[in-house]
């Protein structure tokens, strides 16, 4: 009221611009190897409120990022890897052909007095479907055998020779196919053997090899050659190139450790696109292209078919995703991934809280509250460098701050096919069916207990660090 007295004033608080950021000046290595980073910060009212004219200056401590020690996993060569990939799609591949050209010899009355219509199976098609599933086995093999031998020898020379003839044949034996396939059937039918050819040159171009990922060729821009031969020597020898992963560079330099992401992020997807690629690939030459080729006038069984398509698409990315995407590789996003940390966008309720104004080369500790281009963020992570409005580096984070993620998608996806297999080799008692679903759980029993036993050591190893956490 007019003239009346004034009660006790509310804290003002200061309405310009938001403080500097802190400022990252020191990283220092303290007791047991935890790390403290100096930052000052200004007063919210500006070095005026201070009457020293001295900045008030504090210590942040951000808990230091630790990593636990994954032990040495067994992992299949490329070799092996690839020839138990063709085992199991020629044997999809057979029991496609079974599902297709089945009969009923048993009757008595039956036309055929064997299981299968082999008369009317293209033998042109089954040559060139062969070869295209066993693409990868052929070049690994001409790739990888006797690669690094260092002298001439008799034996060198037999297998240098061999190679040669392996590659002349499967070439020879391409074009024969083709052109035969091209004499008996229908330009049409021809079309859907070029379909994934067109799609191979739209995703990769006029290359060849797809085993060399981007991370070999742009990792010596991110770290210098001799701290990549240091950790060569460090660790065991690998004879596979999709296995040699980059040591991940634990740094608290937000600049390196941005760097190391986009070049993470830039290899993962192409690892993924060569497991959907090859995936596709397998489902495709295996499950549909026979199907294209069918006479017109047989019976085809189309729910069973289809579902021969989605078993072997499933599995071939299963078995391709754990071959690209191996333990120790995830375990390096997973790394990247907690020293990069997240932000999230709020809208309102942090007025009276402490608001800073994002810099590049600060770490951010978790809770603190930025403002970046107009936005206001929340540091989510227990370190935080990412750039607060960059997608995919929230994306990232929230792929492979979980360090089993990937792996669980893997296992999950491979016991769903197991659970529907045995339901329906449960549930049908055709002879077709029992064959061809009892066949493909064995093939499929294999890749779930690598995936498994992957899974029970990595679980130990990762809950021993976070008991070590909760305790210290």
């Amino acid at each position: 009221m007019p003239g009346g007295r004034r009660g006790p004033g509310r804290p003002q608080l200061s309405r310009s611009a938001p403080p500097p950021p802190i400022h990252a000046t020191n990283v220092m290595t303290g007791a047991g190897g935890s790390a403290m980073q100096s930052a000052s910060i200004r007063n919210r009212n500006g070095p005026t409120a201070v009457s020293s004219g001295v900045p008030v200056t504090t210590l942040i401590t951000i808990t230091p990022v630790q990593h636990p020690e994954i032990p040495l996993l067994p992992i299949d060569g490329n070799l092996a890897f690839e020839a138990s990939v063709v085992f199991y799609l020629i044997t999809a591949l057979f029991l496609q052909y079974v599902n297709i050209y089945k009969t009923v010899w048993w009757l008595p009355l039956s036309p055929s007095n064997t299981a299968m219509n082999f008369y009317l199976i293209d033998p042109y098609l089954v040559v060139f479907i062969t070869l295209v599933l066993t693409r990868r086995l052929v070049w690994s093999f001409v790739k990888e055998v006797y690669r690094d031998a260092t002298s001439v020898t008799v034996i060198y020379c037999l297998i240098q020779l061999f190679k040669f003839a392996l590659i002349v044949m499967v070439i020879v034996l391409s074009v024969w196919s083709i052109w035969m396939l091209f004499q008996h059937n229908s330009p049409l039918n021809l079309l859907f053997l070029a379909y994934p050819a067109v799609s191979y040159f739209l995703l990769y171009g006029l290359t060849i090899d797809l085993n060399n990922t981007v991370i070999t060729t742009i990792t010596n821009t991110l770290w210098p050659k001799e701290e990549i031969l240091a950790n060569e020597k460090l660790t065991p020898k690998i004879t596979t190139d999709v296995q040699r992963i980059t040591r991940h560079k634990c740094t608290h330099i937000p600049h390196e450790v941005r760097c190391e992401a986009d070049v993470l992020k830039y290899d993962f997807n192409s690892r993924m696109k060569n497991v959907l690629f090859n995936s596709m690939v397998c489902a495709y030459y295996v499950g549909f292209v026979p199907i294209c080729f069918l006479h017109s006038s047989m019976y085809l069984d189309l729910w069973w078919a289809c579902l021969m398509i989605g078993f072997v698409w499933i599995s071939s990315f299963v078995m391709f995703g754990s071959h690209f995407l191996p333990p120790r590789y995830c375990d390096t996003l997973h790394r990247c991934s907690l020293h990069l940390g997240r932000w999230q966008k709020v809208e309102h309720g942090y007025s009276n809280t402490p608001q800073h104004v994002w810099s590049e080369s600060t770490v951010w500790p978790q809770g603190v509250l930025v403002r970046y281009q107009k936005g206001l963020y929340k540091a989510m992570g227990q370190q935080n460098v990412a750039l607060p409005s960059d997608g995919s580096y929230a994306r990232f984070h929230f792929v492979f701050h979980q360090p089993m993620r990937v792996l669980n998608l893997l296992v999950g996806l491979e016991i769903s096919v197991i659970v529907v297999q045995l339901y329906l080799l449960i549930a049908h008692s055709q002879w077709n069916y029992v064959i061809s679903l009892s066949l493909l759980l064995f093939c499929n029993y294999y890749v779930l207990f690598k995936l498994l036993r992957d899974r029970f050591i990595l679980g130990k190893a990762y809950f021993h660090k976070e008991e070590e956490e909760e305790s210290g």
